[in-house]
């Protein structure tokens, strides 16, 4: 086992946020963002109902309606993990056009206490979405396959996800 790459935290600007300033366990915010999402040449949501979960180390996780998303592009997919905090996740496939993105997207039917803000949303990985935006800005994906935080201009790091991480 390699050692784990030492934490040098990326120095956050004014209107920045450092996601090692980010508690654990997560904390979950209402925020006011506009969050759009394209996949298949579609736009198959775009929403102000935002959650966003905040966790030390990953950039913010934005949970949307599951009812915002346009019909149909939602299929229950394989599968099923557990997170120690939000509880037992199922998980989605994306389709659109004849175009399938399998277990790209999760919710919580029924979330931990403390957590129940999660019921009826999906969170989606950014990486296999054509375009995912907030607040217009385009959305970075968190490194790694296991992650789904969303990177943008405001989010300082390093991020859980590099080579090395996995020990933080």
């Amino acid at each position: 086992v390699a050692d784990p790459v030492p934490i040098r935290r990326d120095v956050a600007g004014p209107g920045q946020e450092s996601v090692w300033d980010y508690p654990r366990p997560p904390r979950l915010e209402h925020v006011d963002r506009r969050i759009v999402v394209e996949f298949a040449g579609e736009v198959i949501v775009d929403t102000r109902d935002v959650v966003r979960v905040l966790e030390t180390s990953h950039p913010p996780v934005y949970y949307l309606p599951i009812d915002a998303l346009v019909p149909g592009v939602l299929r229950r997919g394989e599968g099923a993990s557990f997170c120690e905090f939000k509880g037992r996740a199922a998980y989605f496939d994306v389709t659109v056009n004849g175009r399938v993105a399998p277990r790209v997207g999760w919710t919580y039917p029924e979330p931990s206490r403390g957590f129940e803000d999660l019921t009826g949303r999906v969170a989606l990985y950014p990486a296999p979405m054509d375009r995912c935006t907030v607040d217009g800005e385009l959305v970075t994906p968190q490194p790694g396959t296991f992650y789904g935080g969303w990177v943008t201009s405001e989010i300082r790091g390093p991020f859980k996800g590099v080579p090395g991480s996995a020990g933080w």
